[in-house]
C-alpha cells in the first residue's frame, strides 16, 4: 500500500510549474490601480478645459451683447444728424450689464458715409484682457437712424 501523505495534493503537483498562484492578485489589484489612474488624471484634465472654455464662452457671449446693446441703441437714434461722427469710450471699465466696475472696454466710432449726411457708419468695440491676453469683440453697421 502507498504511503498517502506523501501523495496528497496530487500525482503531478510535484512537477507542475507556473501553478502557484500567490502572486497574481497583487499584480492585478496593481495593473488595475495604475489603469484607473489613467483613467482619472484623463477625466480631471477633461473636467478643467471645459471649465475653462465655458467661462471663456461666457465672457465672450457677455462682451458680445455689450457690444450689441450699444450698437442698437446708437442705431434706434430718430435723427440721424445727432450722431456726431468721432471716436467715444464709457468712462473706465464695464461689467456685462453695463455698469461701472468690471473687466470691459467698449468703445464706438461714428463716420459719415455719405455726403449727404443721411447714413452712419457704426463700429462698436468691446475689449478685455484675460489671462494676459487681450481680446476683442468688434461689431459693425451701416444705419439711417430709427432701427434701420
Amino acid at each position: 500500500m502507498k504511503n498517502l501523505a506523501a501523495n496528497a495534493r496530487g500525482p503531478c503537483s510535484r512537477y507542475s510549474f507556473g501553478r502557484d498562484n500567490s502572486g497574481y492578485l497583487m499584480l492585478e489589484i496593481l495593473m488595475a490601480v495604475a489603469i484607473f489612474s489613467v483613467g482619472f488624471l484623463a477625466v480631471g484634465t477633461l473636467i478643467i478645459s471645459t471649465t475653462r472654455n465655458n467661462t471663456t464662452g461666457n465672457i465672450i457671449t457677455q462682451a458680445t451683447m455689450l457690444a450689441a446693446e450699444k450698437l442698437q441703441k446708437l442705431k434706434d437714434t430718430t435723427d440721424i444728424a445727432t450722431l456726431a461722427v468721432g471716436t467715444y469710450t464709457d468712462a473706465g471699465k464695464i461689467d456685462d450689464q453695463g455698469t461701472p466696475g468690471g473687466i470691459y472696454t467698449r468703445s464706438w466710432t461714428i463716420a459719415q458715409l455719405d455726403a449727404k449726411n443721411t447714413a452712419r457708419h457704426i463700429q462698436v468695440r468691446v475689449s478685455w484682457n484675460r489671462l494676459g491676453q487681450n481680446r476683442t469683440v468688434e461689431l459693425t453697421t451701416i444705419t439711417r437712424g430709427n432701427g434701420t
